[in-house]
């Protein structure tokens, strides 16, 4: 048999790590570089670019391509780091539901 208010609270309990979760995430900083180390991006979890710094050297004229690619690299992959610590933190969190015994 199913215990409603069991399940209820463990649920509720859940929604309250994933919301602390989410806001220790958005709350951290992950730094990227790209052009081994000429451009590096840091990123908040809440996906928002606190910072771009470009090594004064990076920056030709000629090439402006290459500087505006390595940008990209840069903020990609730190975007990419806050996303999967956002998932590892979530899945722990919800690690839980195979633990419920829900009735479907």
């Amino acid at each position: 048999m199913v215990d409603m208010k069991k399940m209820m609270k463990q649920a509720q309990k859940m929604q309250r790590d994933a919301a602390a979760a989410q806001e220790e995430v958005a709350a951290m900083e992950f730094t990227a570089a790209a052009g081994g180390g000429v451009v590096e991006a840091i990123v908040m979890g809440d996906s928002t670019v606190k910072s771009i710094k470009i090594d004064p050297d990076a920056v030709d004229p000629e090439d402006v391509e290459m500087l505006e690619d390595m940008i990209v690299a840069a903020v990609n992959e730190a975007m990419r780091m806050a996303a999967e610590e956002s998932a590892a933190r979530m899945n722990s969190v919800m690690g839980g539901l195979g633990n419920m015994n829900l009735p479907f």
